[in-house]
């Protein structure tokens, strides 16, 4: 698998550590101490996303570790100046492809029982509209629901999302659009011209 190069920065974010800040480095990374600091402070946002791929905390951690792992070994690869975090995600989203490419050759669990197992019903109304969001996001196709997860959950920019989708502004932008409607229709929810 090859890493990706990373996407140039559309905007200067001030204090973002994987950005140039005016302090004369290259992307404010200039050591080890720098660069830890830049990916830790990402690690929230990775998690999120990990998780909205996988729909298993463990298996959200494990593909963090991997990413991280990644990013730690090849970030002599990263260019200075450009997007740490679209440079992360990209390779958090490389990774989890990649296993599910390799777990679509696994059988595990043919018949279902242990994971009919593991499901518990909702005792509280929130828990009962946090489990329709879920089945409502499982029900989207995957193209749509990775964007509505990048620019809604993880808080990217068309841009940047786009950029990690691997396709034009406008499609991430029509993806999100119908996600959101679809969303919007399988939670009995208004849609706002907002």
């Amino acid at each position: 698998m090859s890493l990706p190069s990373a996407p140039i920065e559309a905007h200067d974010s001030g204090d973002d550590p994987g950005h140039d800040s005016g302090s004369g480095a290259p992307g404010g990374i200039v050591d080890r101490t720098s660069w830890r600091e830049a990916v830790t402070a990402r690690i929230p946002s990775l998690r999120a996303f990990a998780w909205s791929l996988s729909r298993n905390g463990a298996d959200a951690d494990d593909l963090v570790q991997e990413t991280l792992t990644k990013a730690w070994t090849y970030r002599d690869r990263f260019e200075p100046g450009t997007n740490l975090r679209a440079w992360l995600f990209t390779i958090l989203r490389n990774s989890w492809y990649s296993s599910v490419a390799k777990r679509s050759r696994e059988v595990a669990d043919e018949d279902g029982h242990h994971a009919a197992r593991l499901t518990a019903e909702g005792s509280q109304e929130w828990t009962v509209e946090l489990s329709a969001l879920k089945t409502a996001l499982d029900d989207l196709p995957p193209e749509h629901r990775e964007a509505i997860v990048m620019v809604g959950a993880a808080g990217l920019s068309y841009e940047e999302a786009a950029e990690i989708a691997g396709c034009a502004l406008g499609t991430i932008k029509s993806r999100v659009n119908r996600a959101r409607n679809r969303l919007a229709e399988a939670m009995d929810m208004p849609r706002g011209d907002a």
